[in-house]
C-alpha cells in the first residue's frame, strides 16, 4: 500500500508564496509507475476542485483561477509532487490535497490519496 504525506501548509498573507510537498512512502517498490499526480483543493462550504495536475511525461495542466500563480512539478526520483503558489490570494484558501494514480509491478492500476494540509491566506 502506498501512503501520501503532504506538508507546506500555513497561514500566508495575500501576495505571499507556499510550496507545498506530496511524498509518497510505503511499498514503493511495488510500484510500476506513478502516472498522474494531481493537487485538489476543498474551501468550507464548496466542492473539491481540481487545481493541478502532471503526466509522467511532465505535460501540466491548471484550473484557471491558478493559471500563472500556480506551478506543479514532480520529482520521480523522489516519487514526490510539489505545488508552487505564488501571489496568493484569500479565495486560495483551503485544504489541498493530493491523489496519484498509477499502476503497480504486477498490472493493477491503483488511486492514493493524501491527508490533506490546510493553506490560509489572510492578513
Amino acid at each position: 500500500q502506498v501512503q501520501l504525506v503532504e506538508s507546506g501548509g500555513g497561514l500566508v498573507q495575500p501576495g505571499g508564496s507556499l510550496r507545498l510537498s506530496c511524498a509518497a512512502s510505503g511499498r514503493i517498490g511495488s510500484i510500476g509507475s506513478f502516472n498522474i499526480m494531481t493537487w485538489y483543493r476543498q474551501a468550507p462550504g464548496k466542492q473539491r476542485e481540481l487545481v493541478a495536475d502532471i503526466t509522467s511525461g511532465g505535460i501540466t495542466t491548471y484550473v484557471d483561477s491558478v493559471k500563472g500563480r500556480f506551478t506543479i512539478s514532480r520529482d520521480n526520483a523522489k516519487n514526490t509532487v510539489y505545488l508552487q503558489m505564488n501571489s496568493l490570494k484569500p479565495e486560495d484558501t483551503a485544504v489541498y490535497s493530493c491523489k496519484v494514480q498509477g499502476v503497480l509491478r504486477t498490472g493493477v492500476p491503483f488511486v492514493s490519496w493524501g491527508q490533506g494540509t490546510q493553506v490560509t491566506v489572510s492578513s
